[in-house]
């Protein structure tokens, strides 16, 4: 019997959410961890120029990850992959794979040394505002780090791997142990390494996410091989080659947005790398996990030619999004001081501190909830085998952010460059929209516009209760003499909780069924449930 193409089988959708559940439960674990490491790092350095050193130098290996095999593991590995196991079975698969191991290994280690004949190079493109000392310390802390982008390169073929047989509890579990490699070094080795100590915590973060990931390759048989003449090899870089010609425009405005930040003072980049920690939560927890959860799918209904299952399979995953990032970034603006005041002011992190990067947390949520629809979108390109698009609408966000950051960072400072960060997901997102419309037909029978207006209008009835709540805990601090880390977890928790209370009761009222549905599948994961 014929499947009905107009609505996603419940097989499907279940398959999407419990999928997205697992990855969310990674991403909660791996936040949660990146929350605690940086409350760690803010206690142990506060917001020093020698913070702004590490978070210049830890953007190098991600960023080349990110070009070399990041960007590829969502936009051509796991698609032809996919294809691949669908098409020609296991064997084909595994062969593929080791040739596609074999490449990143080489290519990386040849990177990594040359990285660190060239640190006084990249310190200087890379930090250029910061002070001679500064840049020496960057230099010095480049040669440290530069082996973890070996590690995560490995690790990301594997992940690549692994979600394309769905075995997503691997993934996951090596997303949330990286972060323990900065709690395990920091603490032991910072009074003899000082800062350089967090360097070494990523190079051992980036290890353990690798070896965490290697049981989940049970079964898998593949061998070191530089044959390159396979033809999905090729297919695999034919459809990467335009997304790397977006990332090295990505990360040339990563680069000038570092330099023009060590130009605006020795803690600006303390301050926005600890507003964006924040910022990737609920980013990383919704947008990414759903996302993820949604490609596999993606991309075996566009080889199997069900277009009308991609289209409802898209707009499952983008209202999952949007009913719970609107809520979340509401909460966000609303708790930003008192949150941050309790996560990071503590040590050698200040109270000034604390106000800079509550300004910073601000202006970037102005882009969180397009940024995050932005993922799904471009994940509906890469399953249907078109890097092309994502990666000039990339270039054009680009673009955006450039011109508004050149404006704006002679009067605002720091300010101006989130502000840009922010102009750039919007100018993304709503081209992305527009686009995907054109490629994959109407939208407006996805039930986004309902999807919208009931999240708007919970998490707005949300952000008011819990903004009344927090004035009246502060109120009672304050006339109860009251203070310390018992009231900033008052304040926090139960304004949260109320917060948390109301849209789910609002949610329920309004029918908003995805956050029903995203909250049962996570709940049967917590339970035991298996998806691998």
């Amino acid at each position: 019997m014929k499947r009905d193409p107009v609505q996603p089988t419940t097989e499907r959708s279940g398959g999407i959410a419990q999928a997205a559940s697992l990855l969310a439960l990674g991403s909660i674990a791996s936040r949660v961890l990146g929350l605690v490491r940086e409350a760690v790092i803010a206690g142990l350095f506060g917001a020093s120029g020698m913070v702004s050193v590490f978070r210049v130098a830890s953007i190098v290996p991600t960023m080349l990850y990110e070009l070399l095999v990041g960007g590829m593991l969502s936009a051509a590995l796991v698609p032809v992959l996919s294809q691949v196991a669908e098409q020609e079975g296991r064997p084909a698969l595994w062969a593929l794979f080791g040739r596609v191991m074999s490449l990143i290994a080489l290519l990386l280690a040849a990177l990594v040394l040359l990285l660190e004949l060239l640190a006084p190079q990249v310190a200087w493109l890379l930090g250029g505002g910061f002070s001679p000392e500064l840049q020496t310390a960057l230099a010095q802390m480049l040669r440290i780090i530069a082996p973890a982008l070996l590690f995560f390169g490995l690790s990301g073929a594997v992940t690549g791997l692994l979600y394309t047989l769905k075995r997503f509890s691997f993934p996951a579990l090596g997303a949330s142990v990286f972060n323990l490699g900065v709690l395990i070094a920091a603490p032991l080795l910072a009074g003899w390494l000082d800062a350089f100590s967090l360097a070494v915590g990523v190079v051992l973060g980036a290890l353990l996410q690798l070896l965490v990931q290697l049981p989940g390759l049970r079964g898998v048989r593949f061998r070191f091989s530089l044959d390159l003449s396979h033809p999905a090899l090729r297919r695999i870089v034919v459809l990467y080659l335009p997304i790397a010609l977006g990332l090295v425009v990505s990360n040339i405005q990563i680069g000038i947005d570092r330099r023009l930040a060590s130009s605006t003072g020795e803690s600006t980049i303390a301050w926005m790398s600890n507003a964006t920690t924040l910022v990737q939560l609920p980013h990383g927890l919704v947008a990414v996990a759903v996302s993820l959860a949604v490609l596999p799918t993606l991309s075996r209904l566009y080889a199997q030619g069900d277009g009308e299952g991609f289209r409802q399979t898209l707009g499952q995953g983008l209202r999952i999004v949007l009913v719970l990032i609107v809520p979340a970034t509401l909460g966000l603006l609303v708790l930003a001081e008192p949150l941050i005041g309790l996560l990071f002011e503590h040590g050698r992190f200040t109270a000034h501190d604390t106000f800079w990067t509550a300004w910073a947390l601000r202006y970037y949520l102005l882009g969180l909830v397009f940024a995050s629809v932005d993922w799904p979108l471009n994940y509906a390109f890469y399953a249907r085998h078109n890097t092309l698009t994502p990666a000039l609408v990339g270039i054009l966000s680009v673009v955006v952010y450039l011109l508004v950051a050149l404006l704006l960072i002679r009067p605002l400072g720091m300010l101006g460059l989130v502000l840009a960060d922010s102009a750039k997901h919007i100018g993304h997102a709503g081209t992305m929209l527009f686009l995907t419309r054109r490629h994959i037909g109407r939208l407006s029978d996805l039930r986004l516009g309902p999807a919208v207006g009931k999240a708007l209008l919970a998490g707005g009835l949300m952000a008011g209760a819990m903004a009344l709540t927090l004035v009246g805990l502060q109120r009672l601090s304050a006339a109860w003499q009251v203070g310390g880390l018992v009231a900033e977890l008052a304040e926090v928790g139960l304004t949260a909780g109320i917060g948390l209370l109301v849209y789910l009761g609002l949610a329920s009222l309004l029918r908003l069924e995805e956050v029903g549905l995203f909250r049962t599948l996570l709940q049967q994961r917590l339970q035991g449930n298996r998806l691998d």
